[in-house]
């Protein structure tokens, strides 16, 4: 019998597949990340050494980094009006296709932005919400309506954002609500019907407690998409006016490749994950126990 027929052989075999993955892992995840927690504690230009200043970068960005704070409040804003409007309605859309002629077509309009370059969405946008010429604007002013300055009022600039991250993003959520619908059995509606369920009561006792876990899945991973999404941002509208829409992903970008600040960057970063882990699991529990 050969060696590498037996149990140790299909080990071998095993890692060997397994290789490549985890070649990937240490190279782009593993240790990029032990390096950013390293620099975290440092103070380092990349034209010099890096130089030990233990947590004295957590320590300025978390009580006199006045951009730093402001970035986490504008962090959360982003996040949770994404969250809290964004989900629901893409709930909404996945229960109007399900039962929608072509909703296979309905869908794949829907999923359109997700296959466009986000850059070029932003710039589109810009165009649309344009303060004196954009199409929304001139729309109202047919009608005797002056419309708002979209981009360049801080509160309209961050509901901005919002509606155009809650359009890009509402076609994948909704997809996922599609599969989580159709995979509800029939026959459970079947049975409602011929006990006299109304439609709000099979809605609320049949299909949302069924499909919770897409629902938990979409809530969690819209999250952290919100608290960690920049570029968007970046693009429509530079963090501003007045640092409006400067979210923290979008400081610690500008920190690193703007200031060169590596250390307070990677600080930064840190602080953001670490928030980003916290309320998750916490948003996790909380939908867990309801379920």
């Amino acid at each position: 019998m050969d060696a590498g027929d037996g149990p140790v052989g299909a080990g071998r075999a095993q890692w060997l597949f397994l290789a490549p993955l985890l070649l990937f892992a240490v190279v782009f995840l593993i240790l990029p990340l032990g390096f950013s927690i390293y620099l975290s504690f440092t103070r380092w230009n990349p034209l010099g050494t890096p130089s030990w200043v233990g947590l004295r970068q957590f320590e300025y960005l978390l009580t006199r980094d006045d951009d730093f704070l402001r970035s986490l409040v504008n962090t959360f804003i982003f996040a949770f009006g994404f969250v809290v409007i964004g989900v629901p309605l893409a709930l909404g859309l996945a229960f109007v296709f399900s039962r929608a002629r072509g909703k296979a077509v309905w869908r794949q309009i829907y999923y359109l932005p997700q296959l466009t370059n986000i850059v070029a969405i932003a710039y589109l946008w810009q165009f649309v919400l344009d303060d004196r010429y954009g199409v929304i604007n001139r729309m109202l002013g047919l009608v005797g309506l002056r419309g708002p300055d979209w981009l360049t009022d801080p509160t309209m600039a961050m509901v901005s954002v919002v509606l155009v991250m809650i359009w890009y993003d509402a076609g994948k959520n909704m997809l996922i609500f599609s599969a989580a619908l159709e995979a509800v059995d029939q026959d459970i509606y079947d049975a409602a019907n011929l006990d006299g369920a109304t439609a709000w009561r099979t809605l609320r006792s049949i299909t949302l407690p069924i499909i919770r876990p897409a629902f938990i899945f979409v809530t969690i991973t819209s999250f952290i998409t919100g608290m960690g999404f920049f570029a968007l941002i970046l693009a429509m509208t530079g963090g501003g006016p007045r640092g409006a829409t400067d979210v923290t992903a979008l400081y610690a970008y500008r920190m690193a490749f703007e200031d060169l600040r590596m250390g307070r960057a990677s600080a930064a970063a840190l602080i953001l994950a670490a928030v980003i882990g916290v309320i998750a699991l916490i948003q996790f529990r909380a939908l867990r126990e309801r379920s």
